[in-house]
């Protein structure tokens, strides 16, 4: 999504996708490979009622309270009084919004799969719980990313906004189908290098993407001017402009020497 939203955006829009932004979508694409490559297994949820065992689990209840907790704390005592000022406090709560976007969509997707396969989804209670759930979820965190995206850069938006949705949603799938039990430590360094490479992308994308920086003028940029120092001799010294009328009273005057 990250390249693609910058390759499209720069034909179809006409916004600038110089050097770095074009190194930025190359380690997108490298993070992205990294992390596919040594990605755990998804455990196999085919039904609604795997689904919702997994949702009743003890640690997952604990985990969705305690979001719950820090969205509402976001939403009612946080966002009015620090989210004009702070860009942390909308996009954090687009973010803990999204484990259950996400959570969501994956347990819809298995309700669509079973629809089509002849199952009675539709009289099943999650299924509609999964559907209250995704549109609320997405209107909110629609309307505070547009609240975030008025206020602040767009390119320290996108940027933060994206590590945390992704942290977030990293640790919701962790727990809800315990993806990483059986990934072994080289798997695990190379996931969380992954996810470093694309947030070093992302970075780059965004935060350099108004410098005029491209292959051809990149000597120009990189050399360091230094300004050449001026040689005034005793004459250009001494003979000075005498203007005593705007001159401060406190300070010496210089007079013209004429021989």
């Amino acid at each position: 999504s990250v390249p693609c939203s910058a390759i499209l955006s720069s034909y179809l829009l006409g916004e600038r996708l110089n050097l770095l932004g074009k190194l930025g979508c190359l380690l997108s694409l490298v993070g992205s490979t990294v992390m596919v490559i040594h990605a755990p297994e998804d455990e196999e949820v085919t039904t609604l009622e795997e689904m919702t065992s997994k949702l009743k689990e003890p640690g997952f209840l604990a985990y969705a309270a305690i979001l719950l907790a820090l969205c509402f704390l976001l939403i009612i005592y946080l966002a009015p009084r620090y989210g004009q000022s702070n860009i942390l406090v909308y996009l954090t709560i687009c973010s803990v919004i999204g484990a259950f976007s996400v959570s969501s969509v994956k347990g819809l997707g298995i309700a669509i799969k079973g629809f089509f396969a002849g199952q009675p989804v539709l009289q099943h209670p999650l299924t509609w719980i999964l559907v209250i759930t995704l549109v609320a979820s997405i209107t909110t965190q629609i309307n505070y990313l547009n609240k975030s995206l008025d206020i602040f850069n767009t390119s320290l938006v996108f940027p933060i906004y994206y590590v945390l949705f992704t942290t977030i949603v990293i640790t919701t799938s962790i727990i809800l189908f315990k993806e990483w039990v059986t990934m072994t430590v080289i798997d695990i360094i190379g996931t969380v290098c992954g996810f470093l490479t694309i947030i070093l992308g992302v970075f780059l994308l965004h935060a350099f993407k108004d410098m005029d920086v491209s292959l051809g003028n990149l000597p120009q940029v990189l050399q360091n001017e230094q300004p050449v120092p001026v040689t005034r001799d005793d004459k250009n010294i001494l003979i000075e402009v005498d203007n005593s009328s705007i001159a401060p009273e406190d300070k010496p005057k210089v007079f013209m020497l004429c021989t």
